[in-house]
Formats: structure tokens, C-alpha cells, sequence
């Protein structure tokens, strides 16, 4: 349901209207059909990540297809959840410029994990291609397995 191009374009505006009130540097993202992780840099007087979730959650689901708020999610229902979005998420201060290059890796190697991709760059809806672009990455990165133990169950 998320990785479709009309439901990212809807993110992503959910995210520039919340960052224009809220600020915060978006580092690394991928969206799946079933989730999404990302990580942001926040401003350094303001670690309030809780509202800007919630914020790009309730501007989404306002603005998304309607038919998306109501399809059945049976793992949602149960936990009396929005057909959309879990009531949680995964917060996960990164120590180092080792922890956060490994999690952006993570990131990006997301869609190769799920069997979405075949390669981190097959998949459209990542910061992944942007990352290319700016020489941290060869377009062919993520092609093969990764070790990434440990990164992503925080």
C-alpha cells in the first residue's frame, strides 16, 4: 500500500508540511509496501521525534486514498490500530558515523532483504539513488548479501 508512486507523493508531501513547521534533516529513507524506516537528523535544541511522527501520520492519513484508511488489516485490528499506521515506532539515537553509515546501509538494502529488488538501486522509493548521486555509493552497492547483523532489531 505505501510503495506506490501516488501514496509516496503523498508522504513525501506529509513530510515537507511537518518539516516546515517542525524541522529536521531526512538522512536516509525507504518506503515498502508494508513500512518504511528512515533516519533524521534533528535540530539540536528540539529531540522531539514523537510529535513529527505523529504529525506526517495524521497529515497522510487525511490526505491518502480513503480506501486505503479502511482496508482490512487482521494484525492491526486485533490491537484496535488504523488500517494505515501501528500506534509505535522505532526510536534508535545512533552512536557514531559507524552506527549511522550502517543504518543507512540498512536502509537501502531493505528492499534486497524483503525481495522487492533484486539490487538497492532497482528500487524507486529509497533515498538510496540520491545517495548515488552524490558519490557516497556506486550505483551497484547492495547487489549481493550483506552482513548487517545487529543493525535494525533495536
Amino acid at each position: 500500500m505505501l510503495a506506490s508512486a501516488e501514496s509516496v507523493e503523498v508522504l513525501r508531501q506529509a513530510f515537507r508540511n511537518v518539516r516546515s513547521t517542525r524541522p529536521f534533516e531526512l538522512d536516509a529513507i525507504v518506503v515498502l509496501p508494508d513500512h518504511l524506516h528512515c533516519i533524521w537528523t534533528l535540530p539540536s535544541d528540539d529531540a522531539d521525534f514523537a510529535i513529527r511522527w505523529r504529525l506526517i501520520k495524521t497529515w497522510f492519513t487525511k490526505h491518502c486514498d480513503p480506501a486505503w484508511r479502511t482496508e482490512p488489516n487482521p494484525a492491526r485490528a486485533t490491537k484496535r490500530e488504523q488500517a494505515l499506521w501501528q500506534h509505535r515506532y522505532w526510536e534508535h539515537a545512533l552512536r557514531d558515523e559507524t552506527d549511522f553509515a550502517r543504518h543507512v546501509e540498512y536502509i537501502h538494502y531493505n528492499p534486497v532483504k524483503h525481495g522487492y529488488a533484486a539490487a538497492a538501486m532497482e528500487w524507486l522509493y529509497s533515498s538510496f539513488q540520491r545517495h548515488v548521486a552524490a558519490g557516497i555509493y556506486p550505483a551497484n552497492w547492495g547487489q549481493g548479501p550483506l552482513n548487517l547483523e545487529g543493525i535494525g532489531h533495536e
